[in-house]
Order: structure tokens, then sequence, then C-alpha cells
């Protein structure tokens, strides 16, 4: 991804300097042999990894007000409230609360997001078909492309769906989840295989066979949500192939040179190793992506004390979630409650989320992504991860535990809790054990919402949530997409 990305920043710094422009004419036949070469397919895919990347209103994760804030403050494990000083926008406590509209600003967001990078997909794809590009990556392009029909879906049931971009917005047709969910397995099922089975290196944030599998695994995880049939054995099967990539947990042993104290902080840090990480997003600050996670979180004062630089006092742990961690759990201390360098108490209760909001110091707070340099007030460079090996294990356990083979899935359980310190189960997994572990060792990685909804706790009541209607499991088509298509048809309910 290094690598990719800066052969783009040589040829947009070098265009500037240009001194004699000589005409010359680049046909169909000079672009295909670009795009056919391996820099100019590197530069067709990196165009659609630049989607991935966080800025605000946009990416999958590092930034705000786009898929990773949708996607977590809908669940129990986040929200930034409303502060009784007049700071932050009422949407995150919405969003906490259920209680989101089809006008919502980070709803739409997401949504233009999503289709800006299909749109992208769809041009590296056949910018790659036409120029007869190396099968893997094609197949890289049309995996990426299967990933946002997967976000997509996901978030928002059935949606407009198109391979080809010479269609107007208007014409785009409604696919039903289930249609669109038949395509990614194809796609992924068909191109998987061909991916580069490299690791690291230039294919450090880029999906090789290990993250395609992933992927697969992750949309055969929830199939039954997306059209009623359960595919466990598919996404064990599909989890068994990421095995065959090597990975292994990372060391969570205590580490005097870590802020937080453990090892196991590396994976949420500047380049995550490799040993766990699947796949990731590359991030240095006010060059390539951002992320914002600690810094967004911590008070002002509390920040300049541990970081060097002003917190936005914005994101907290909602209590229930936090006191459902074991005090031995070295995943605990990521949370920051009671007496704080920089002279700040963060208090265990919030008393309101929205009207009249919280007190400035009130709620628990998160340094998972402890940052690292480069830094400023208005982001660090830690990298995020999409995908990593611990989440596989987890899925795996969920698989036997589904097909009703405990006995089978407490090996992996257990080794994502030794690892954070605790001790093996007693006796063979629950459902709830299963479900409680991903919520301890996953928590701000984006899976929690998705989880909610395949374990039946989204629509219950939790802290400051009442229990919600069923419609609520999907979000709404924005406004201003059926303004722009009037072929859509609204979800249910809203």
């Amino acid at each position: 991804m290094k690598k990719i990305l800066t052969v783009i920043l040589i040829i947009a710094l070098a265009a500037p300097g240009c001194k004699k422009v000589n005409e010359r004419v680049y046909d169909k036949y000079a672009a295909n042999e670009f795009y056919g070469s391996s820099e100019g397919a590197d530069i067709a895919l990196a165009n659609v990894y630049s989607q991935v990347s966080g800025n605000w209103g946009t990416g999958y994760a590092g930034a705000d007000n786009c898929w990773y804030d949708l996607n977590t403050m809908s669940s129990d494990e986040q929200v930034i409230p409303h502060r009784n000083t007049g700071d932050w926008q009422l949407d995150f406590a919405q969003l906490y609360k259920r209680q989101w509209l089809p006008t919502a600003g980070i709803i739409n967001n997401t949504w233009n997001w999503l289709y800006k990078s299909i749109y992208t997909a769809n041009l590296a794809v056949d910018q790659l078909e036409q120029s007869k590009a190396e099968a893997s990556k094609i197949a890289e392009a049309k995996v990426l492309r299967a990933f946002f029909y997967y976000l997509l879906i996901d978030d928002f049931g059935s949606v407009p769906f198109y391979t080809d971009n010479n269609i107007t917005v208007d014409k785009i047709p409604q696919a039903s989840r289930a249609t669109v969910y038949e395509f990614i397995e194809k796609e992924l099922t068909e191109n998987v295989d061909q991916l580069a089975e490299t690791k690291g290196g230039q294919y450090y944030g880029r999906f090789n066979i290990w993250a395609g599998y992933a992927l697969l695994a992750k949309v055969y995880l929830n199939a039954e949500v997306y059209t009623g049939t359960a595919k466990w054995a598919e996404c064990l099967a599909a989890c068994d192939k990421v095995s065959e990539g090597g990975f292994s947990l990372h060391a969570g042993s205590a580490n005097a040179s870590s802020p937080l104290g453990f090892q196991y902080y590396e994976l949420f840090g500047d380049k995550l190793p490799e040993d766990e990480t699947i796949l990731s997003i590359f991030a240095t600050a006010n060059i390539v992506s951002r992320n914002i996670y600690a810094l967004r979180s911590v008070n002002g004062a509390n920040g300049i004390a541990l970081f060097g630089f002003s917190g936005w006092n914005g994101t907290i742990v909602p209590r229930p979630f936090y006191d459902r961690y074991d005090d031995n759990d070295i995943r605990k201390k990521q949370f920051l409650v009671g007496q704080q360098p920089g002279g700040v108490t963060y208090t265990l209760d919030v008393t309101s989320l929205d009207n009249p909001g919280a007190a400035p110091n009130e709620g628990i707070r998160n340094v998972k992504f402890f940052p690292v340099p480069p830094q400023d007030g208005s982001g660090e460079s830690n990298d995020f991860p999409i995908y990593r090996y611990a989440d596989v294990l987890l899925m795996k356990a969920e698989c036997h535990v589904r097909m009703g083979n405990s006995g089978l899935a407490k090996p992996f359980i257990d080794q994502v809790r030794q690892r954070a310190g605790l001790n093996v189960l007693s006796s063979p997994p629950t459902l709830e054990d299963v479900y409680n572990e991903r919520g301890f060792e996953l928590n701000w990685e984006g899976h929690r919402r998705q989880d909610m909804i395949r374990f039946n706790t989204f629509l219950l009541a939790h802290d400051f949530a009442p229990a919600a209607p069923a419609f609520r499991l999907l979000f709404p088509i924005p406004t201003s997409a059926l303004n722009a298509n009037p072929g859509l048809k609204q979800n249910p309910g809203y």
C-alpha cells in the first residue's frame, strides 16, 4: 500500500512542475497498455483503496461522521454525549438511542461514501479487464467491490445495484438484499483464490488471499441475517483457509515500554504486527488518513498530559459495557476512569446523553488506539485493524457452537482469553460466552452492531437506549438518495 501511494504522490507532484507541454493523444490502446502494466494496475487499485481510508465524513474508519461512527455508536459499546456545555452535535446520542432519521448526516455520509467507492471499484474493474491486466489485480478490484457491497447490505438491506458506470443515478435498479448477497458470494468465491498470497510489504493494507477469505468468512457469518439461510459450515471453511496463512495471536505479555503496559496494544499502534493482523488501514496523520479515536475520547487537559495535545472530550464507554470486563483482563487497561493526569477525574456514570447532556468529565474514556507519532491535535498515525486473527478464532468458536460442537469451540475461545490474562473456560462455551468474548476482544473495531444483530441483542433496551422496534435493524435509505432516484423503495418503518 505504501508503494502504491508513493507512486501516486510522485505522479501528482511531478505534474505541476512541467514547463514544456507537447500535445500527445492517448487513445484507448495507450490507456489499455498503461493499465495492463504492473504499475498502471496498482494505480487503478490505489484509487479504490484510497476510498477506504478515513477523513471527515468519508471512509471505513480512522476519522469521524461516516461508517465507523454509524456502526459503533448505534451499538452499546460507545457514544459521544452532547455536553451540557454545548459541545458535540446530537447525532451520536441519537444513534445510540436508536432515534435516527432518513435525513441524518452520518447515514447520508455513509451511503454517499459507499457508492463513491463502488463507482471507483467499477471503474478499476473495467480499466483492468479492458487492458487484460494480471488476473490477481482484476480479482483484487472485484474483491474490493464485493467488500463495499457487503457493507451496504449490512447497513441498508435492499440497495441500488450496478456494476457498469454507464448509467445515471436515477436509473440504477434496487436489488434485494438476498440478490446482492448472491453477487457478493459469487464474486468472492470466483476471485479470492486468484489474490496474491504475499503478506506484508507492498500488500500491507491490501486484500491478499488471506484477507479475501476473512471477508468471505464475515459474509458467511452473517448469511442468515441477510438471506434467512445460515452458512456456518461455509464460514468455518473460510476461517480454516485464513489459518493456512500462518497467522497467530500476537503476544499479550507485560511490556514496560507500552503506555498501556502490555505488548497486546501493539495491535492498535503504528504498523500493525503481521502475525495477527490480516487487513488494516494504513495511516500517517496529515499525509494518508488519520486515527482520531483516543484523541476524540479524552478531556483536553488529560490529552495534553498523556499525548502532548488537547483531547476533544468526546467519546465515552457506557458503564454497563465496561462493567462486564474482569479486573484481571489486560484489555481493561484501555479504559480511563477516576483521577487521571492533567487534574481530570472521569466518572463511571453519565447523567444524560442529550437533554441537557453530560457534564464535561462524565463517562469512561478509551485509549485503545494510544496515539503514535506523527500526531497533532487533529489526529494520530495509528493504523486501524479491519480483520485480525483473534476475530477469526472467535468466528470458528461461534460456528462450532451453532453447529452443536461446543467442545470443538473451546480451544479457540480459550486462546483469546488466555492471551488476555484470563483463565480458560471451565466448560464448553455457550453462545453467550462467544458473544461476550467478541465484545471484550473487538470493542471499538467496528464489529459490535453486526454482532448484536446476529445474537439478537440489538433491539433490547440498554443503558439510555430503550427497546427498539424491528425496523431499526436496518438504517433508512437517505432522503437525498430517494430524491435522486425515484425508483427506490424506503426500508419499512421509516
